[in-house]
């Protein structure tokens, strides 16, 4: 239970209360021990004597430490769950900011289906086997102790036959429970399967109604779904070799001390309340021993996940502060390529960016143009340090962008992926999300530079039009378009816009573009492209190609310089601009 110890550090705020729960749970036990010998007496010095005096104030003790119990009981249920909860949400808090810290190579490791069941699954798990761990866990255990030491005291002879019965269970429930932990790992890794195709097929439920492949995607989630269930039935044939087995095993327990602590009780030299005693201890060491085989079952699901959560919580992001990294108070805009290589398999191995270098000066435009796979989105990914170069290096005003926080680097950019990502909530709280505190007037101008207002004035709720789901109540374009104006509304001294007008139609494109010559021109911006028309006006145009730039100009030196670029500009415009854009 190695990984399950290593990750029980987040319980330390809740020693206290796990304090109290083990103390209220050991009291619990005291009493539920004390109940035979109260039976013994009442059988021997109460009904055998006829002595109902004996027999009333002995029910009356019971009465009140049952009660005694009860409360305790219930103590130590609150102050354990209550301790649970609370670990089990830091555990989940951990993960999830581990994985917030996580830089895109980290991610691209990853599965999303994976990351949710580490979240959700793994993490229930291990809170649960805590709860347990502070109510049935520790009282099985402890309660075995001490009615194995009762036995003895009680009758020697007997307890020695049952002490033998306790060491085969014990045995047999080791080795049980170490053939389930491989099992429970391979239970959750079809979980994390079976979550990936389910995310992948409900993002992608439009594309799969479009294709007409919902008979296939629904034999994919069979097959992953089958498999799950392979799994689990292995679990549950585990269960049910334990249970009968422990079963057979108490009765034949009951059986020896029937048999012997009968004849003893014959020959006179055990009372009958020692037997009934002795039988109520037996099914008191007994049950614990049949639910603490339940139980190292349940150690065994909770240190598989465990494993997996220590496995996140442990990762080291690729991308960090260098030790004595500095802030970036203030940003003019020059950006730098210096002989740039990069490799998603690292050491520059299969570079997909070779020997890159060009300047943007501060207030230029520039953009990046080139076929799919050339590159264009891993260039501008580097300069917020999405990832790092494995050659060479890029500065910011002079500065290597290494040598400064990531967070003082990042707060200097605009960025608007390809995807136009926005959340659940209102289209205001979208765009201020990088910046909680911007005003209204600064909201409606940077709406109003994307192009936006004018589609979200005309909804019913305007700027308090709550966004759905991945934004399903708005076009690709008026994502974009909120996405844009997010990026602008940070007052970026470096906008990135990766691709964010391609479902935006050429007059709004246009339109989006002079409003950032108006409003920001003293910002550098880069723009990554497919269509030609947007970086017809640019300051730079860098033209790649598998990783190089092979072209770098303006639109007119381009047309007479470069084939590619003359390529792109008459299969899109056609001959009819006569290089003049």
């Amino acid at each position: 239970m190695r990984q399950l110890r290593r990750i029980l550090r987040f319980l330390a705020p809740y020693r206290r209360k796990s304090a109290v729960a083990l103390v209220a749970l050991t009291f619990s036990i005291g009493t539920d021990l004390a109940v035979p010998r109260l039976i013994q007496r009442i059988v021997d010095d109460g009904i055998s004597k006829g002595d109902m005096g004996v027999v009333l104030g002995t029910m009356g003790i019971m009465l009140a430490v049952s009660a005694l119990g009860a409360i305790a009981s219930v103590v130590n249920t609150r102050f354990a769950v209550d301790a649970a909860m609370g670990y089990g949400m830091d555990v989940r808090a951990a993960t999830f900011r581990k994985i917030q810290s996580f830089s895109f190579s980290n991610l691209d490791e990853r599965r999303t289906g994976a990351l949710m069941t580490n979240l959700t699954s793994d993490v229930n798990r291990v809170q649960t086997t805590v709860q347990m761990g502070l109510r049935i866990m520790t009282r099985a255990p402890l309660m075995m102790l001490g009615s194995i030491v009762l036995m003895v005291t009680t009758s020697p002879g007997v307890a020695l036959y049952v002490l033998a019965l306790l060491a085969v269970t014990g045995t047999l429930i080791v080795v049980l429970s170490s053939k389930a932990q491989p099992i429970f790992l391979r239970v959750q890794e079809r979980l994390d399967r079976l979550n990936s195709v389910l995310q992948e097929n409900l993002a992608g439920m439009r594309l799969v109604k479009a294709f007409v492949r919902s008979h296939e995607e629904s034999r994919r989630f069979g097959v992953v779904n089958d498999d799950l269930m392979a799994q689990n039935i292995r679990v549950q044939r585990l269960f049910a070799v334990i249970m009968p087995t422990l079963t057979i095993i108490i009765n034949i327990g009951l059986a020896l001390v029937i048999l012997i602590g009968g004849r003893q009780t014959i020959a006179g030299t055990m009372t009958t309340g020692q037997l009934m005693a002795f039988i109520n201890y037996l099914m008191l060491t007994m049950f614990p021993l049949m639910l603490l085989g339940m139980l190292l079952v349940m150690l065994s699901q909770a240190d598989a996940s465990a494993g997996r959560i220590n496995g996140i919580l442990e990762t080291k992001s690729t991308i960090v502060d260098r030790p004595g990294a500095v802030e970036l108070t203030s940003v003019q805009g020059k950006v730098a390529f210096e002989h740039v290589s990069y490799s998603y398999q690292g050491a520059c191995a299969e570079p997909v960016l070779a020997d890159v270098s060009f300047i943007a000066e501060v207030g230029q435009t520039v953009a990046i143009l080139g076929e799919t796979g050339s590159g264009k989105t891993t260039l501008v990914n580097l300069i917020p340090r999405f990832y790092d170069v494995c050659d060479g290096r890029i500065t910011v005003d002079g500065i290597d962008i290494r040598d400064v926080t990531l967070n003082s680097l990042r707060k200097h950019m605009g960025i608007s992926l390809q995807e136009a990502v926005l959340f659940t909530g209102t289209i205001r709280d979208n765009i201020r999300y990088g910046r909680p505190d911007a005003s209204e007037e600064e909201v409606i101008a940077a709406a109003q530079a994307a192009e936006a207002e004018e589609f979200i004035l005309n909804m019913p709720d305007g700027y308090e039009t709550k966004v759905e789901e991945r934004g399903a109540n708005l076009s690709g374009g008026q994502k974009q378009r909120i996405a844009i104006a997010r990026a602008l509304l940070m007052k970026p001294a470096i906008l990135i816009l990766d691709d964010s007008t391609s479902a935006v139609d050429v007059d709004t494109e246009v339109r989006i573009q002079d409003a950032l010559l108006r409003v920001h021109h003293h910002t550098t911006v880069f723009i990554v492209a497919q269509r030609i028309s947007t970086v017809l006006n640019a300051d730079k145009i860098l033209v790649l190609d598998k990783g190089r730039i092979v072209a770098e100009g303006v639109h007119q030196e381009l047309m007479q310089t470069s084939s590619i670029y003359r390529e792109i500009y008459e299969s899109q415009l056609g001959n009819g601009g006569n290089g003049n854009g």
